[in-house]
């Protein structure tokens, strides 16, 4: 049992270390992004689901809702391009988040889906009208070419997560 359990375990860590290697720079296709208003107008209605992946063949646990009233939020950009950087250099990006909504926005967790990003985020309520900020530190050291991430930011928001993405274009 104890070498079953070590085997999966390592399987997993070997998992998560090949998922920033060159291997995943394929490009992400259509990123979307569901339930936000980059308009600064609230969005209200939307028919698609969140996905959760699995690992090795085992189902991954969906993400707890919420006890908080629910809001709505605008983006400055869902999106933010780093354009040409060198190989090894450490960027970051700040996504400005405005609540748009009633009720404060609470921002419970911002995950990367990669170790190479690195996430810090405004931790206090921020009120309806009022604007917080979502930065995306991402250290480039083991990519060349094209690459683009994401992180999904948990917030008392309709559709969360919601998903912020970043391109770069890395060269030697």
């Amino acid at each position: 049992m104890k070498k079953t359990l070590s085997i999966i375990a390592l399987s997993v860590i070997g998992l998560g270390l090949v998922s920033c290697k060159k291997e995943e720079n394929k490009e992400v296709q259509n990123a979307e992004v569901i339930g936000v208003d980059t308009t600064n107008a609230p969005v209200t209605d939307s028919t698609t689901t969140p996905v959760t992946p699995t690992v090795a063949g085992t189902e991954a646990a969906a993400p707890v809702k919420s006890n908080q009233p629910t809001t709505t939020i605008a983006l400055s950009e869902s999106n933010f391009d780093f354009g040409n950087i060198k190989k090894g250099a450490k960027v970051n990006h700040v996504y400005e988040v405005t609540n748009t909504g009633t009720n404060p926005l609470i921002i419970s967790e911002v995950k990367p889906g990669c170790g190479c990003t690195a996430p810090d985020f405004t931790k206090e309520p921020i009120m309806p009208g009022k604007k917080g900020k979502i930065t995306l530190s991402f250290d480039s050291a083991n990519f060349d070419g094209a690459v683009q991430k994401y992180a999904d930011v948990f917030a008392n928001v309709e559709n969360a997560p919601v998903k912020l993405t970043f391109n770069a274009n890395i060269q030697p």
